[in-house]
């Protein structure tokens, strides 16, 4: 672990005033429990003002529908201890799993409404006639440390979530400049695609995060559109360098040499790639468009199986070369003071990838049934056992299942939190019983508070601590539970802390019971939904569904690839992810472009078609990726030779997709016997892409 920074100093700073400044109002304002003001700050405690600023107008409003919630049950169903058991636990599970589904910062609404229910009802069963002040006390407190934190955050050294975005691009940009730089010089010219370059997609999530936070920045506000184009056009990139190192593999798989033109073009395109994110576009984009263009211009009447192959090379360098000039035009346009004028883009004849989302459904609704269910167990044996600080019990219970519902493997984060709960409570204990006993004021007591609190501020930039520390900070925070007072009752606290302690554990046990397995079992589900797909566009389900599907299919593959990376399994660590998302676009443009054929083309292009559909439903059907069969092969070669010789004006995009589903599913095969020679056929071909 790197020593902090000066900005993680000033950041543990200025979350540390800001709890400060919420407990000093709580305190003045009498409220009976200040010490959730001083634990609000460091839930909602980001680095960039605006992040800060969004988690904490959503932690408002997710407080707001939990406290509504539990002054509108807990007087119905306070008889029945049993029902408002069930109640609660399907109110947490329900907003639990529409957290899940709402993957932008926006989605922790949901999940604080859901177990904010218990935290304010269950301790005020024996009491309901306070529920309205306890849910009005929690909201105001929480407000308190929330307008603090936001106060501090963007008045005090303000981080931008505009520069952290602005160097996220940058980083990206350089790993892909790196992968493209490996594929132009031959490097990386291989029809799989390595797990660290798969990254790139998933690495999409975290852009995706940041964008989302955007409109809560007061510099980033009128960026977000240029922003969610460059999302795009990011992700398109990345299908096109594996449909080009595809290309460059098969024109060298006989040991032959490029031609010396296209090293040479492939040579310049490489070096302005390999600039990164301190690349301009410049007049790079048009003078290197211009050599590809004449390239494709040299010998029009060539044909043959490797002029199919070349010209297709030369359709996705054009492509590339034209979205990495918009990607680093808006990229400028994003950096710069002057971003409000328009945008004209280059790369216009092919659709960007949409925002649609892939959901495991019946994943994430098992995971939220298996709170539903934590929590009514937890319910009832409090209920049965007649514990006097069950209320605890269920309510740890509740937010340790609820903090890691969406991970395939909770129980190891848990684990964890069980045993910084427990370092936080021996931190409460000193202070209660060792330190608090000496303050005599506000000044003293801001004083000793500062050690700890600072040193845990530390890590929460720190994404692998973020969430345990700030646990610890908040747990801290609760667990002294200061008063305007000073009180201490040992009994009283071992109780607690017992019931603290009780209840993660046995979210814990729970967890490794109802969930043993991992990511193993979604990264198959994943594939799976994949080939369901391909399977339904393929037989005509979703003809008019590309900026859908394509945007589904890279979004799966963003969370297929760090599954990949954690599983054990060589059959799943071999998925090239790529692969499928060109077939899926290669189907899409036969059943886009399809109706430009005539005759016995259209039919069997036709006849492919329903050959990949049932080729990816034998795949369901099995369970297991089995290699395509040699009839659809055969099917492919045929239809190629039709395309060309049928329709010559409407060949182009038909022939495009057909070689690319040739080389996605057979990419070992050999070239078509009816291609090898290239005066088999006297229709001049045009590109074969993808």
């Amino acid at each position: 672990m790197s020593f902090p920074s000066w900005r993680d100093w000033l950041f543990s700073a200025k979350a540390f005033l800001a709890s400060m400044l919420a407990l000093f109002v709580a305190l003045s304002l009498d409220l009976p429990r200040p010490y959730w003001a001083m634990a609000a700050v460091y839930v909602v405690a980001n680095p960039l003002a605006g992040a800060t600023s969004s988690k904490g107008l959503y932690r408002a409003l997710g407080t707001l529908l939990g406290a509504s919630a539990a002054v509108f049950l807990v007087p119905l169903f306070v008889n029945a201890p049993e029902l408002l058991s069930l109640v609660i636990a399907l109110w947490t599970g329900t907003l639990l799993f529409l957290s899940m589904l709402d993957r932008s910062a926006r989605s922790y609404v949901f999940m604080l409404a859901g177990y904010s229910l218990p935290l304010i009802a269950l301790p005020s069963v024996g009491a309901p006639e306070t529920i309205f002040d306890t849910a009005l006390a929690r909201s105001e407190e929480i407000i308190i440390g929330i307008t603090c934190a936001s106060i501090v955050s963007a008045v005090v050294f303000p981080a931008s979530v505009r520069t952290v975005l602005g160097g996220r691009i940058v980083s990206w940009f350089d790993d892909a400049g790196s992968w493209a730089d490996e594929i132009l010089r031959g490097e990386g010219a291989s029809p799989a695609t390595p797990l660290k370059r798969q990254k790139l997609a998933a690495d999409m999530t975290g852009l995706d995060l940041i964008i989302s936070q955007l409109g809560h920045d007061a510099n980033g506000r009128d960026i977000v559109r240029h922003s969610r184009e460059l999302r795009g056009r990011l992700l398109m990139l990345l299908p096109l360098f594996s449909s080009l190192a595809d290309r460059l593999h098969a024109l060298k798989a006989d040991g032959e040499r490029l031609p010396a033109e296209l090293s040479n073009v492939l040579n310049d395109i490489a070096d302005w790639l390999r600039q990164g994110g301190k690349g301009e576009a410049g007049d790079n984009a048009e003078r290197l468009r211009g050599r590809v263009e004449a390239l494709r211009q040299s010998d029009p009447d060539n044909v043959g199986w490797n002029a199919l192959l070349f010209r297709s090379a030369l359709a996705r360098l054009a492509e590339i070369v034209d979205l990495w000039h918009d990607c680093l035009t808006l990229r400028n346009q994003i950096r710069s003071s002057n971003h409000a004028g328009p945008w004209h883009p280059v790369f216009r004849h092919r659709r960007i990838v949409g925002r649609n989302r892939h959901y495991d459904y019946a994943l994430l609704a098992f995971a939220a049934c298996s709170v539903i269910a934590a929590i009514v167990v937890a319910s009832f044996f409090w209920i049965f056992s007649g514990w006097q600080n069950g209320a605890g019990f269920v309510t740890m219970a509740a937010v340790a299942c609820s903090f890691f519902a969406a991970l395939d493997r909770p129980a190891p984060f848990i684990r964890s939190m069980f045993i910084w709960c427990a370092v936080s409570l021996v931190i409460s204990f000193i202070y209660i019983f060792a330190i608090l006993p000496a303050v005599n004021s506000y000044e003293l007591l801001v004083l000793v508070f500062a050690p700890p609190f600072l040193l845990l501020g530390l890590l929460i930039p720190k994404p692998q601590f973020n969430m345990l520390a700030m646990l610890l900070a908040v747990n801290s925070a609760s667990f002294i539970a200061l008063q305007d007072r000073y009180s201490s009752d040992f009994t009283t606290f071992a109780n607690e802390a017992i019931a603290a302690l009780a209840g993660i554990g046995f979210a814990l046990a729970w967890t490794l019971i109802a969930r043993p397995f991992g990511a193993e079992l979604a990264a198959r589900r994943l594939l799976r939904a994949g080939w369901r797909d391909l399977a339904e566009t393929a037989a005509g389900e979703r003809r008019t569904d590309h900026e859908q599907l394509s945007g589904r299919i890279l979004d799966r593959l963003g969370q297929l690839v760090p599954r990949l990376a954690a599983v054990e399994d060589r059959e799943l660590k071999k998925v090239d992810g790529f692969a499928e998302v060109r077939l899926g676009f290669n189907v899409l443009m036969l059943q886009t472009k399809r109706a430009e054929l005539r005759g016995s083309s259209s039919l069997s292009v036709g006849h492919v078609l329903t050959g990949v559909s049932d080729f990816y439903r034998s795949r369901l059907k099995a369970g297991q990726a089995i290699d395509p069969p040699d009839d659809l092969r055969q099917s492919i070669d045929d239809s190629l030779a039709t395309v060309a010789l049928e329709n010559p004006q409407a060949q182009t995009e038909n022939i495009d997709a057909l070689v690319g589903l040739r080389r996605a599913l057979f990419p070992e095969a050999a070239p078509p016997a009816n291609w090898r020679d290239p005066q088999a056929l006297a229709t001049p071909l045009q590109i074969a892409a993808e």
